[in-house]
């Protein structure tokens, strides 16, 4: 018989396959915790509901710089975008595998799917990522463990394999099945919550990254926000509204300059420079007025404009 003391620690998404992966352990007895990674290209939020609605511990862990360096070289290549999913799973478990042995938990858990994810959820993809965790057999997968080889605990009956599932594939009609069973009313969709596969903030990454290979995690943040203007290895970030002006002004460094219209309300600009060089009022005046002009209907037939530098 299993011990009824087994611990689990539980990658937590937030998304529904998390969700069930604990709902399918907690049935067997294990006592689970979550855990979620938290960088410049995700938060933890949908994981803190997901974990209140569940009733359990979560602790949630910022990788943002571990995470950056993989995404400017990733080993196992990327995906569509600028997402290196091997890579970044594998760093994620090698944090998790830190997290079990300082908490005296038996194994780690996760909602994949066998098949679920072309890139990162293949049968090939799953086990490279377990080996180079170095969690080869303590790496569980609840919703598809019967299609893949027994893990330590189930051999040792910590985990009865046959209360685990056998889901493959991207339908998502067992999983619903399943959420309706364990009574979880809500829950987000599918869809990845990361930015990096997102085409529109991989190209912009990808550009910052030609200008600047050492961009860390605050340039990362301005990637999301605002209308881009390259100029050599000058960046003009234009806010396009009342609340992206004000993350703008959050955002900005010591040698950013931040500037804005005096005449009427209108765009902030955020100009930040990668050439090494100081930025001056003076060499910048000229095109932080156009752009005024230009990104503001209000302005329009105007030829230039009073500025207003921030401090």
């Amino acid at each position: 018989m299993k011990n009824k003391q087994t611990k689990a620690i539980v990658l937590l998404s937030g998304g529904l396959d998390s969700m069930l992966a604990v709902k399918v352990l907690e049935e067997q007895g294990i006592e689970v915790s979550g855990l979620v990674f938290t960088s410049c290209f995700f938060g933890a939020e949908t994981a803190k509901t997901a974990a209140e609605q569940l009733g359990i511990k979560l602790k949630v862990l910022d990788f943002s710089a571990e995470q950056l360096a993989i995404v400017k070289n990733p080993p196992h290549g990327r995906g569509k975008n600028m997402n290196p999913c091997i890579d970044c799973h594998t760093l994620m478990f090698k944090l998790a595998k830190e997290e079990m042995l300082k908490g005296g938990y038996d194994f780690i858990a996760t909602g994949e799917v066998l098949g679920e994810r072309p890139m990162s959820q293949n049968r090939e993809a799953l086990a490279i990522i377990e080996r180079a965790a170095g969690l080869a057999g303590y790496l569980l997968r609840p919703l598809s463990a019967r299609l893949l080889a027994p893990t330590i605990p189930e051999q040792d009956s910590r985990v009865d394999r046959e209360k685990l599932l056998a889901i493959s594939g991207r339908g998502r009609r067992p999983q619903l099945a399943l959420a309706k069973k364990f009574s979880i009313g809500k829950f987000p969709s599918p869809a990845g919550g990361c930015l990096l596969t997102d085409p529109g903030f991989s190209e912009r990454l990808k550009i910052l990254l030609t200008k600047e290979p050492q961009a860390n995690a605050s340039d990362m943040e301005l990637l999301k926000y605002g209308r881009h203007i390259w100029q050599d290895k000058i960046l003009y970030i234009i806010g396009r509204d009342h609340e992206e002006n004000l993350i703008l002004k959050k955002l900005a460094r010591q040698n950013d300059l931040l500037a804005e219209a005096t005449d009427i309300p209108g765009p902030i600009i955020l100009v930040r420079n990668y050439n090494g060089e100081e930025l001056t009022k003076e060499k910048t005046a000229g095109q932080i007025s156009e752009f005024l002009i230009k990104y503001n209907n209000k302005a329009q037939g105007m030829e230039n404009l009073n500025i207003k530098w921030q401090v």
